[in-house]
């Protein structure tokens, strides 16, 4: 799926790590073999180029499209329904139907809406998260840019997307509108605190801001060596606060249409209305995968790979254990994400929507105290037993 080329800014591997297998480098294998029809190493890597940033976005309308279709059917089990049957086999192909059907709808601008702010707002939401599948690993060498703080770039790229929801809602020059903007803007900023601060428990316990190094660091044990074993309190944090980044219920204030119609978008039709869909959905995708790679091991399976290395009587650095710990990889990375999508989907139909002001009390006065003493215990824990967390 996504692809590797490990960057120079990578942070180095924690010394105090077990030997992790190389793993696939494919960009070293696509690069060798143009070189052997006599490109030269600079033109191999240009050829290269193109190609995982293709995957990614094709990796993301994907995963929105089975997203979608994932909503539908368990939206409609928790409901007792049956949900799209006749659309493709078992509905599967109503979330193309969807896409196709607003994709030819007319795109309206208000007339006295700013038509450039209101151009550019869903293209801000949209960017950063489909960029910031750059430093989603799917294995040791299965991603675009192993950057040395490649967990803060998605920090950092999170919190580009309220400035597009508010834009979107000043220049729709209505109301609703812009108090959906408003909430869009107080909510994220409330819940980037903690998220942040949950985040840097496992930072420091892995020595490291690189996506990589988090997983390696979980690969010591099997299971046993997930972070969710040694961050119970920041999983949870963590999650919640992705949530509520995703705007997803109980956390879609921005959009509540009870009191808003529908927040920010009221105005939007046609693909820009899409593109606001596009952006919450792949961001619910990566949230889970992030989720996956800081406390579920990421591609880790659930047992040692010396273990599988053992039962073919093979050495960890073969050809062959490395093709199925790669395709292992990939598959334990998504399945893991897509259990917690499944998750985030039987809450939107279990919890009720919160007020603002519910929402904005469980940010600063819970989830951010709570996320500084498990900061400090974590530094305590460090200090005290380091073989463990990562001294």
């Amino acid at each position: 799926m996504v692809i590797t080329t490990d960057c120079l800014l990578a942070a180095p591997i924690v010394t105090t790590l077990a030997a992790v297998p190389p793993g696939l480098d494919l960009e070293a294998s696509f690069e060798a073999a143009f070189q052997g029809f006599g490109l030269s190493p600079g033109a191999a890597h240009l050829l290269w180029l193109p190609l995982p940033m293709l995957l990614v976005l094709v990796a993301a309308v994907v995963g929105v499209l089975v997203n979608v279709w994932l909503e539908r059917k368990i939206s409609a089990a928790v409901q007792q329904r049956i949900g799209p049957e006749y659309a493709g086999a078992l509905g599967v192909l109503q979330p193309i139907a969807d896409g196709l059907k607003l994709l030819f709808k007319e795109d309206v601008i208000p007339a006295r809406a700013d038509g450039l702010l209101f151009t550019l707002g869903p293209v801000l939401v949209l960017i950063p998260v489909i960029l910031s599948w750059l430093v989603v690993p799917f294995g040791q060498h299965l991603l675009i840019s192993n950057v040395g703080i490649g967990i803060f770039l998605w920090i950092s790229l999170s919190s580009i997307q309220p400035i597009g929801l508010l834009m979107s809602g000043y220049a729709s020059n209505n109301k609703y509108s812009l108090l959906g903007g408003l909430r869009a803007a107080a909510q994220s900023i409330s819940y980037e605190i903690p998220l942040a601060l949950a985040v840097l428990a496992v930072v420091m316990m892995s020595n490291s801001l690189s996506t990589v190094d988090i997983v390696n660091q979980q690969s010591g044990a099997g299971i046993l060596s997930w972070n969710i074993w040694r961050q119970p309190v920041g999983f949870v944090i963590f999650w919640i606060c992705a949530l509520a980044e995703c705007e997803r219920l109980p956390f879609d204030l921005p959009e509540a249409e009870e009191e808003l119609v529908a927040g920010y978008q009221t105005e939007y039709s046609g693909m820009k209305f899409a593109l606001f869909y596009l952006g919450s959905y792949i961001n619910l995708v990566l949230s889970a995968l992030l989720v996956s790679v800081l406390y579920l091991g990421g591609w880790g399976f659930p047992l040692p790979v010396e273990w599988l290395a053992g039962w073919l009587h093979q050495p960890i650095d073969a050809p062959l254990v490395q093709l199925i710990t790669a395709s292992v990889g990939i598959v334990m990375t998504v399945l893991k994400a897509y259990l917690l999508v499944f998750l985030a989907i039987l809450l939107r139909w279990t919890t009720p929507r919160v007020r603002i002001d519910q929402l904005l009390d469980l940010g600063w006065k819970f989830l951010l105290p709570i996320a500084l003493v498990n900061l400090l215990v974590t530094a305590a824990l460090k200090l005290a037993f380091p073989a463990v967390f990562g001294g």
